[in-house]
C-alpha cells in the first residue's frame, strides 16, 4: 500500500513539474507567426502560379495561409502546457471537417501547410523554410513539365429531322461519341473533343440550324464539366 502511494506521488510531482515545462513569450509568438506567415505566402504563391484547374479558388488558397497559421498557433499552445494539449487533443478529436476535394492536389497542399504550421510551431523554422522552398522548386518544375491535354464536351439537342443536315457538319470535327439520348422525337448527343482550337464557329453554325434547340461546348476535366 506504501509503495502505491509513494508511486502516485511520483506520477503527480512529475505531472505538475511537466505542467509548465515550456513559456511562450510573446516575442517568441510574434517570431513563430511571422515565419510561419512568410511559409504560407510562400504556398500561396505557389499554388497560384501553378494552378491548372478549370476555375481558380481564392478562398482555398487564402485558406492554405489560414491552415498554417491556426497549426502553428495549436502547436504553440500544446507545447506550453501538458494539461491543456490534453485538454485540446480531445476537444480536436471529436471535430469533423467534410469539405469536398475535387483536385487530388489541392490534399497536397493542405497537407504541406499542415506540415509548415507544425514545424514552426515546434520552432524548427529551417524545416518549414527550407522544407517549403524545396517542395516549392518541385512543383514548379512539374507544372512546366505537365503536358496538359484540355478536353471539351459537345452536348446538342436537336429535332431528328435535322440530322441529315446536322451529319455533314459533325463529320468535319474529330470526336468520340459519350452518349446520345433519345427522346420521342428529341435527341441528345455528348460528343468528346481533344483538340478546340480558337476557331469555335462551328457552334453558332450547328446551333443555327433549324431544329436545334441547343449547342454547348463546355471544358471537362474527366471528373465534372464547367
Amino acid at each position: 500500500m506504501e509503495g502505491k502511494l509513494v508511486f502516485e506521488d511520483i506520477i503527480k510531482k512529475s505531472v505538475l513539474e511537466l505542467e509548465n515545462f515550456t513559456n511562450v513569450s510573446i516575442v517568441n509568438m510574434i517570431i513563430s507567426l511571422s515565419i510561419t506567415l512568410i511559409a504560407a505566402l510562400f504556398i500561396f504563391y505557389i499554388y497560384k502560379i501553378t494552378f491548372r484547374g478549370v476555375v481558380y479558388s481564392y478562398n482555398f488558397n487564402a485558406t492554405l495561409v489560414l491552415l498554417c497559421l491556426v497549426t502553428s498557433l495549436v502547436i504553440m499552445t500544446i507545447s506550453s502546457n501538458i494539461v491543456l494539449s490534453l485538454g485540446m487533443v480531445g476537444a480536436l478529436s471529436i471535430v469533423r471537417f467534410r469539405a469536398a476535394i475535387k483536385d487530388p492536389r489541392d490534399i497536397v497542399f493542405m497537407f504541406w501547410s499542415i506540415a509548415v504550421g507544425l514545424a514552426s510551431g515546434a520552432g524548427i523554422y529551417t524545416i518549414a523554410i527550407g522544407g517549403s522552398i524545396f517542395i516549392g522548386i518541385v512543383l514548379i518544375i512539374m507544372s512546366k513539365m505537365k503536358v496538359q491535354i484540355t478536353t471539351y464536351l459537345f452536348i446538342i439537342k436537336y429535332n431528328k429531322n435535322c440530322h441529315k443536315e446536322l451529319l455533314p457538319l459533325l463529320d468535319k470535327i474529330k470526336y468520340n461519341l459519350k452518349s446520345k439520348t433519345v427522346i420521342d422525337e428529341k435527341i441528345e448527343l455528348t460528343l468528346e473533343l481533344k483538340k478546340v482550337g480558337k476557331n469555335t464557329s462551328y457552334v453558332e453554325t450547328i446551333a443555327d440550324i433549324q431544329g436545334v434547340d441547343s449547342a454547348i461546348l463546355v471544358k471537362y476535366n474527366g471528373d465534372y464539366a464547367q
